[in-house]
């Protein structure tokens, strides 16, 4: 994706089942857990780098030990800090009592971070907060073991106002407006409840209650406490969490919008938000990597007992598109196979515009998580030309030279590396006033390849804002004089705001919202903007449930040729000397590619959740009204 997305976080839960000498005898280390964990969470370093989290509990341990560790960071480099300031920990240890390695019991008392139950995240700060408070795990501290809830996840809740006044309503007052802070007294509420009323049930049946506090270990019902807590819960969201005594869960949305994928076997329980990140560091085959069903846990009692519970009813499996197109890593079998399909179906789209001239047209990518598709794209491109060559000759039959021959079979599909991004560059911070030209040089350009009379072809993953293809990428490419510059899209339009995780909150952002306005100014009908915003307005205050998008009538008047067209002339109208066309994929090529995963309302406009309505309704409030902040 050329434009600079903010999106998604990354999870990672390992739940140790063996005592940590079982390891060290097996592996050499009894930092065994550690150590997948620093995998698992570098692994999806691509889903997060604003911030990282890690957090350990210990079992078993007695009054007086430390037994929850918890280490956050927003460093460039979150994840390598905070795994050195846990070596850091770990080497002081070891230097003071060289003997403890050696003494699996003595070095796991001894030393932070050092447990059985852990949990990591990688952070987006889809909020614009990056301080180190917001960054996940969070932790709910209690001198009640039970009562200790240690909270990540990979999310957004559409209904966050409602979810906060229900806390209210039970006479808490919460610390934060935020839905991280608010997800977590909702799990915290009915887990203090929980604990409370078993306790008194404990000491109705006569324990003491010193015996209490390992007893409700055992009968907790962490199924009942997230059945309860997620009852009016709308969002995507993949959810981990630790109760203090060692309890541990993973919660998926019921439309299975966020993904999370688990691997069990007798020595470990592993959740992460990417299947290939679980086959790599523990070296397993894709069949055993399952995924978690939408609107289940996966649970691991401090006894080891591993379920997967049903807490919400399924409803309509809406998995994120984004996933399969962009963020998740390419390296899972069925992602590369759909990334290459994306990249084949827009052949037919390409080869028009280009006018089948395969001789005088070059292909390319930008940037290079779109190489996938470009290498589906090539595949085609190669299969069209090769029959194009067979029937060539066989057309000819006997009648055709050598020379012609050759001159046919010569013909071959004209791939260059075009553009290659200046790193050093990325991170360049300056004025505003000299911006747009640094931007401009963020990626350097290979010279001598094209000829005046040359298509060039440039795939993409996405076209959001278009905001680096206008000031840098288009003005780049055109230096290289070539006829036409064809920017292809494996995604199709993004028309709508995403509220489920991903940092697209703004309507005016996106380059397709703009091109359908500018199309309404030209036809004379943009009274309609103030129509839908009437619309909007009077909607306010209904039930989610009763909400309508309105948003969709903005691009009604118009087939997606016509935006594509306009978004072409917005993003090339600096100067440049080329013609311009843009390809977008189409919903229906998408779903054909990507037909497990359906989640499209950020080009449809059909949202998986009712409250993703009142979200773009919101968003086009604020827009109309002038206000830049967020819809949810």
């Amino acid at each position: 994706m050329s434009d600079a997305i903010k999106h998604e976080c990354g999870i990672a839960h390992i739940r140790l089942l063996k005592p940590l000498e079982y390891y060290k005898k097996k592996y050499g280390t009894a930092f065994y857990g550690i150590n997948k964990m620093y995998l698992i969470m570098e692994k999806q370093h691509n889903r997060g780098q604003d911030g990282a989290g890690f957090a350990s509990i210990k079992l078993n341990t007695d009054p007086g030990q430390r037994y929850i560790s918890r280490v956050r960071s927003v460093a460039q480099q979150p994840i390598q800090d905070i795994f050195s300031q846990i070596n850091e920990r770990i080497n002081k240890v070891l230097e003071d009592a060289p003997q403890l390695r050696d003494d699996t019991s003595k070095l796991k008392q001894m030393t932070p971070y050092l447990g059985e139950v852990m949990l990591g995240h990688v952070r987006y700060g889809t909020f614009g907060n990056n301080s180190v408070e917001s960054v996940h795990p969070f932790l709910r501290q209690n001198n009640w073991m039970h009562r200790n809830l240690i909270l990540a996840g990979n999310f957004n809740m559409t209904n966050v106002r409602q979810l906060f006044n229900n806390l209210v309503e039970l006479g808490q007052h919460p610390k934060d407006y935020t839905d991280t802070i608010t997800i977590m007294e909702k799990i915290g509420h009915f887990l203090d409840d929980a604990v409370a009323k078993l306790y008194k049930k404990l000491k109705k049946e006569g324990f003491s209650k010193v015996e209490c506090s390992s007893i409700i270990a055992e009968r907790l019902s962490i199924k009942k406490i997230l059945k309860k807590a997620s009852k009016n819960w709308d969002g995507g969201y993949a959810m981990a969490g630790m109760i203090g005594h060692g309890d541990s869960f993973v919660l998926r949305d019921p439309a299975g919008i966020r993904p999370a994928y688990y691997y069990k076997d007798d020595e470990v329980v592993v959740v992460a938000s990417e299947r290939p990140v679980i086959q790599t560091v523990f070296n397993v085959d894709y069949d055993s990597v399952c995924e978690l069903p939408p609107g289940s846990a996966i649970i691991t009692k401090k006894s080891g007992k591993v379920s997967i519970d049903q807490i919400l009813k399924p409803v309509e499996r809406k998995a994120c598109s984004f996933e399969r197109i962009y963020f998740s890593r390419g390296s899972d079998a069925e992602i590369y196979r759909e990334r290459k399909m994306l990249g084949k179906l827009l052949v037919p789209e390409v080869l028009k515009l280009v006018n089948h001239d395969i001789e005088n047209t070059v292909f390319s990518f930008i940037p290079n998580t779109a190489e996938t598709s470009f290498l589906g794209m090539i595949e085609t491109v190669d299969a069209y030309l090769n029959k194009r060559k067979t029937k060539e000759i066989l057309k000819g039959k006997r009648s055709l030279s050598a020379e012609k021959v050759t001159q046919v079979l010569s013909v071959h599909t004209r791939v260059e590396k075009i553009a290659v991004k200046d790193v050093k560059l990325r991170t360049f911070i300056t004025e505003d006033s000299t911006r747009d030209d640094l931007v401009a040089h963020v990626y350097d350009i290979t010279y001598g390849v094209i000829k005046p009379e040359d298509n060039l072809v440039i795939i993409d993953d996405s076209i959001v804002r278009g905001t680096t293809l206008k000031k840098s990428i288009l003005k780049m490419l055109d230096r290289l004089c070539p006829k036409r510059i064809v920017v292809v899209s494996s995604a199709p339009q993004i028309r709508y705001p995403d509220c489920y995780g991903i940092d697209m909150a703004n309507l005016e952002g996106l380059v397709a919202f703009r091109a359908a306005l500018s199309l309404l100014k030209d036809a004379g009908k943009y009274e309609l903007i103030e129509k839908i915003y009437v619309k909007c307005k009077a909607q306010e205050n209904y039930e989610d449930s009763e909400l309508e998008n309105f948003v969709k009538e903005v691009y009604a008047p118009f087939s997606a040729m016509q935006i594509s067209e306009k978004i072409a002339t917005l993003l090339s109208a600096d100067g440049i000397t080329a013609e311009v066309k843009i390809i977008y994929q189409t919903i229906e090529n998408l779903h054909r590619a990507c037909p497990k995963n359906l989640g499209d309302w950020y080009f449809t406009g059909n949202y998986p959740t009712s409250g993703g309505n009142r979200v773009v309704n919101q968003a086009f409030i604020n827009f109309y009204e002038g206000r830049k902040q967020r819809a949810y």
